[in-house]
């Protein structure tokens, strides 16, 4: 019998390998960075063409490398960082394995050119598919300058993955802000197709917050600052009236690494329980210094997920250290720890309490809960509490809708015996119920309709028509406005511009991130044009996470979401008879696109029994 196992060729282990590391142009565009951070840069230059997947290049003005050196950096685990497995633990560069660049070598055709300061020349490398194809001195400023070209170019099924150029456009956004908000002393600029994106001097923190996410943060930032023996908190929150129906602006470092954290987003929302709505999301910007021997950075390989040795008291710090910073600016409510002089007189305060007394409180939990070591946020179990009722929680009553991701069309089906239409009584006189309900009569009883769910129903449907049968007019403006947006949004707008052209939206790119509104649907009451389109984006990155639905479906959603009147507006005897008349032209006039109705109907038969008569 012949052997079966045999070695892989390097090449392609290395290809196998990259595939962790490096999942698109963003992810080699995290790496290239913190190495150039890693190599003491002050600045730091990136450049891309078509969304990385033609060029990335990284230009810096670090500490350079020597011949040997540039060479050893593209073989597999060769680091600088670590020496021994005590390192691992108290690591504090961003890189450190020693994968990016072999890992980048194996699926881009690379080229580098390095120079240490004291060198008179540097080093030029090209690497393709792994292989050196050739190594010589050549001249270049001090520092690195790295490009990778053609990526996936030897590995085409993950080529075809890649997504359009916008959205791995956005995926570099994000990476390269995160790292320019970690480091706001190194200057970082980011230039696409040559056109400058991003110009941001080195400043201090705050600076490099209003750079990033736009001067409307300037006067809308309240500074956190808590030191301690065990850690160090530090950073922005931004006042209520700045939170979003979105998670976007929300950054956290530890040791100046991003990191993605659901249980320490919930500390910072927790400390704004009751400043913002329930839906929302506050913005900040928090950084965390704590010694790394506390913390494991090498759980995943994209080392944005970490493990605190000790979650629960990162937890306590970080919530008390942002509700402290809002009691401090008057925005949240402060303790106010002076006793009342009718207090002075209980029982509990002026007699001392006796030793039975004391042995007893040192046996409760209560007291352990305070005392011992590592036990912030303990919570003792409640041993009579059951989890009664969990199969309701996987099943579903409703239908949901569901996307054709490549056919941009919506399948809603309503259970067969839900599908009723109900008749108005002609001539007859509609009641609005608390700005939200409209009481119908109808031949049979009346019905309750929901202003706000039945008219998100007729502008789905309007829109659904116009993206695949008949676009929406557009109303042109006399004097077009414009709006100036962050990179990031800018570069989703870009994405969405043919697609609102159908509803109705004509608009134009006017540079730096800036586009010209030339017209809106008619519907859209002039001067407010600004304020839909950022409503817009705000609910479709609210949407971007629901991988079910197409960029088109999302788009309509979020229109039709945004678009439909809402509680609380009075409506007059007309436009709710309008109402009721589009809402059963509809082809599903029952239930919104989430399954939730439309109306509730009240027949006589039910009323009657209500009141006892049979």
């Amino acid at each position: 019998m012949s052997d079966k196992i045999q070695l892989l060729p390097d090449n392609i282990a290395n290809q196998i390998a990259a595939g962790e590391v490096i999942q698109r142009p963003g992810s080699a565009v995290k790496e290239l960075l913190e190495n150039a951070v890693d190599a003491g840069a002050t600045k730091i230059q990136l450049i891309v063409q078509d969304a990385g997947k033609s060029l990335i290049q990284v230009i810096d003005n670090g500490s350079g490398m020597s011949e040997t050196d540039a060479r050893m950096a593209f073989e597999r685990h060769a680091t600088s960082k670590i020496r021994a497995i005590d390192d691992l633990f108290h690591i504090k560069t961003m890189g450190f394995r020693g994968e990016a660049l072999a890992s980048i070598a194996a699926v881009a055709q690379v080229e580098i050119k390095t120079r240490q300061p004291e060198s008179e020349f540097g080093t030029y490398l090209c690497i393709e598919n792994s292989k050196v194809l050739q190594q010589e001195p050549c001249a270049c400023n001090p520092g690195t300058s790295i490009s990778m070209k053609n990526l996936f170019f030897n590995v085409p099924a993950r080529r075809n993955f890649l997504k359009s150029n916008a959205a791995e456009m956005r995926h570099i956004i994000d990476e390269f802000i995160r790292v320019a908000m970690a480091f706001p002393q190194i200057f970082f600029s980011l230039t696409h197709n040559g056109q400058e994106v991003f110009h941001l001097e080195a400043g201090s923190l705050k600076q490099r917050i209003v750079q990033v996410l736009g001067n409307q943060y300037n006067a809308k930032l309240v500074a956190v600052k808590e030191e301690t023996d065990y850690l160090n908190v530090y950073g922005f929150v931004g006042k209520p009236d700045t939170a979003k129906k979105t998670r976007g602006d929300q950054y956290f470092f530890v040791n100046n690494r991003f990191i993605k954290s659901a249980y320490l987003n919930h500390a910072v929302s927790a400390a704004f329980e009751n400043l913002i709505a329930k839906d929302s999301y506050p913005t900040y910007v928090l950084y965390i210094d704590v010694d790394p021997s506390q913390v494991d950075i090498n759980v995943h390989p994209t080392k944005q997920e970490i493990k605190f040795e000790d979650e629960k008291i990162i937890y306590a710090f970080v919530q008390a250290a942002v509700k402290h910073a809002l009691a401090q600016f008057s925005i949240a409510p402060s303790l106010d720890f002076s006793l009342n002089a009718d207090i002075q007189q209980l029982d509990a305060v002026s007699k001392p309490m006796t030793q039975e007394q004391k042995q007893q409180t040192q046996a409760s939990n209560l007291y352990k809960t305070f005392t011992q070591k590592h036990q912030a946020h303990f919570i003792e179990k409640d041993k009579n509490s059951e989890l009664k009722n969990w199969r309701s929680f996987f099943e579903t009553t409703e239908a949901l809708p569901i996307d054709i991701g490549g056919a941009d069309t919506s399948l809603w089906q309503p259970a067969p015996e839900k599908k009723h239409i109900f008749n108005p009584l002609p001539e007859a006189t509609l009641v609005q119920l608390h700005q939200t309900y409209i009481i119908v009569p109808t031949d049979s009883g009346f019905v309750l309709l929901h202003q706000q769910l039945a008219h998100e129903r007729i502008l789905y449907e309007k829109f659904q028509t116009a993206m695949h049968l008949k676009p929406i007019p557009v109303q042109q403006s006399m004097f077009p406005s414009t709006i100036e947006l962050s990179a990031a949004d800018a570069t989703l707008l870009s994405e969405l511009i043919p697609e609102l052209l159908k509803i109705g939206f004509q608009l134009e790119a006017f540079g730096n991130n800036t586009f010209v509104i030339q017209g809106t649907p008619a519907d859209v009451v002039q001067g407010n044009e600004k304020l839909a389109i950022e409503l817009l984006i705000e609910q479709f990155k609210h949407f971007s996470s629901d991988v079910k639905f197409s960029k088109r479906e999302k788009l309509i959603r979020c229109m039709s979401r945004q678009q439909a009147i809402k509680a609380g507006k009075t409506l007059s005897q007309s436009e709710m008879q309008q109402l009721i008349s589009d809402l059963l032209q509809c082809a599903t006039p029952n239930y919104t696109i989430n399954g939730s109705p439309t109306f509730l109907e009240f027949k006589e038969d039910y009323l009657d029994r209500m009141f006892g008569k049979n």
